[in-house]
């Protein structure tokens, strides 16, 4: 497994809120479970007090994120790595008992759980995937959908770095509005245009002949 995948871990975390929405997903414990996907030993470590920690290691993701969108690289770095210093990971090489067509283990660097609780072990590996991924794609493969008001994180892979929007969906709406848009600029440039001539026609002397 790639350990840039791990950056998915910090995609997840900040897309549980949506504040220009006013919503926030991340209320309960059992939403900060749902966050750790197939991991359930380390979900089983989550208590009530890693809500507040959660929402908080959120804050620092989101702001990686907003220096990297608006194009302050030095900032991005910086921030991830306060987080890198706080929450140490510890790599390991795993085979998980997947074999190959040998029946011989797949070995793979892993990230291992940081035993404290919840919150240092899930924020360790977000971190480190994260910067994995900035340092093998770029710090301006990290954005924020344009589709407003969505705001959400999401990571670039598109070769020609041209992502702009957190889902086909939000590119779609995007895309609609932006269509409506010109539609009804082009609508009242004719309109306008036609109350010039009417004005024009009416204000021109008439020659008797």
């Amino acid at each position: 497994m790639e350990l840039a995948y791990y950056s998915d871990y910090a995609v997840r975390l900040v897309n549980t809120e949506e504040p220009a929405r006013n919503k926030d997903s991340l209320t309960s414990v059992e939403a900060v479970r749902e966050l750790f996907g197939a991991n359930g030993q380390a979900a089983r470590r989550a208590t009530d007090a890693d809500v507040t920690r959660f929402r908080s290691v959120r804050a620092r993701l989101r702001s990686v994120f907003e220096a990297a969108d608006g194009g302050d690289e030095t900032l991005a770095v910086d921030l991830l790595n306060s987080l890198l210093l706080e929450f140490p990971v510890s790599p390991q090489i795993s085979g998980h008992d997947i074999r190959d067509e040998d029946g011989k283990p797949d070995w793979h660097m892993h990230l291992a759980d940081h035993p404290s609780n919840a919150t240092a072990g899930y924020a360790a590996i977000a971190a480190m995937g994260l910067a994995f991924h900035l340092t093998s794609y770029g710090v301006d493969r990290l954005g924020l959908c344009e589709a407003s008001p969505c705001r959400n994180a999401y990571l670039d892979t598109s070769t020609n770095r041209s992502r702009r929007y957190c889902s086909d969906r939000c590119a779609t709406r995007a895309n609609v509005a932006a269509y409506r848009a010109r539609k009804r600029l082009e609508t009242e440039r004719a309109a306008d245009t036609g109350r010039r001539a009417e004005t024009a026609q009416a204000t021109t002397p008439h020659t008797d002949r």
